[in-house]
């Protein structure tokens, strides 16, 4: 299932006045207490932006205190392990990207069972990931750093926040694509990442452009083209890499929000109701597009077989000796 911004069977204005947010508006069953939202990676990297606008929203319209609790490490697997322990009281939520539909295909011997032991309450956005090279590069487009990747094999590098990372999904699928060698350098976020690229210690990443973009707009960075199949409207001058010359790269990051599994399902209902109000807001919505997102909403069991739907992509896609055992 793909979701494409106007085009989306469920839009988020039909769901404001769905089922969902009804019993949320009638039930009342939260908040007693602060809601804690773990995040899967550091502060400043586009999932982080993502939950904190989130957790701003709901928080205001349900008059209860949100709590952002990066908890970064093994690709999200840190956080998802505290949320698959924690209190099925809808009081502990977690905001995911593309890394926890790609964990399952990646590692062996998982603290957690993505689909027993954590239910959904909603996607959130999707974002396109633009190629940033380092300035001192000598390359300006996706063809000419094919190019020199081909005439200098095994001397370029790439960072990524860890092996399943979204950062380094893309830059896999790239490297297919391309038919170039290049290493990874992991991370414990994009944000360190793009540090180094920006100081020069590390020549390319591929970053969402929501994190990437002011970076090469302040000239710290050089922006070759986006992941989408389409240009970003955001960017319109930016190129797909497909069009630059690589078929074959399509690809997303997109971010959903999750409670541990068994939390009632009129709790569910009533934090879906409330992600859709807020993901609705004239203001955060044009905000967040603005910000290159697309955005997505939906009811919990869009969201599971959304989920369901990307480990099985990556089953497809990751091969054997990638797999990592921990």
């Amino acid at each position: 299932m793909m979701f494409r911004h106007g085009t989306i069977a469920f839009t988020l204005a039909a769901l404001t006045c769905s089922n969902f947010s009804a019993l949320a508006q009638s039930s009342q069953l939260l908040p007693t207490r602060p809601i804690r939202v773990l995040v899967t990676y550091a502060p400043g990297a586009s999932t982080d932006i993502n939950a904190r606008a989130m957790a701003a929203k709901m928080g205001e319209n349900m008059k209860q205190q949100f709590i952002v609790d990066n908890r970064p490490g093994a690709s999200g697997m840190l956080a998802t392990a505290l949320l698959a322990k924690s209190a099925p009281d809808g009081h502990t939520l977690m905001v995911v990207d593309s890394a926890h539909g790609a964990n399952p295909a990646i590692y062996d011997n998982m603290p957690y069972d993505t689909l027993k032991d954590i239910d959904s309450i909603g996607m959130i956005a999707r974002l396109p990931m633009v190629l940033l090279v380092t300035p001192s590069l000598p390359v300006k487009s996706v063809k000419e750093l094919v190019a020199y990747a081909k005439s200098n094999p095994g001397k370029l590098n790439y960072g990524s926040a860890g092996t399943g990372s979204a950062m380094f999904l893309v830059a896999e699928l790239f490297k297919s694509a391309a038919s170039i060698e290049v290493t990874q350098i992991a991370y414990k976020g994009g944000g360190p990442a793009m540090v180094d690229l920006a100081g020069g210690q590390i020549p390319m990443l591929f970053i969402s452009v929501l994190a990437g973009m002011p970076l090469a707009q302040s000239g710290r960075a050089r922006a070759l083209g986006v992941s989408s199949a389409a240009r970003v409207p955001s960017y319109p001058e930016l190129p797909t890499i497909a069009e630059s010359g690589v078929p074959g790269v399509d690809f997303y990051l997109w971010q959903a929000m999750l409670v541990p599994a068994g939390v009632p399902r009129a709790t569910v209902a009533q934090l879906n109701g409330e992600l859709n109000k807020a993901l609705s807001n004239a203001d955060v919505k044009e905000r967040m597009i603005q910000q290159g997102n697309e955005l997505m909403g939906g009811t919990p069991q869009q969201a599971t077989a959304f989920i369901s739907g990307e480990i099985a992509r990556w089953r497809k896609i990751i091969k054997p000796e990638m797999r990592i055992s921990r």
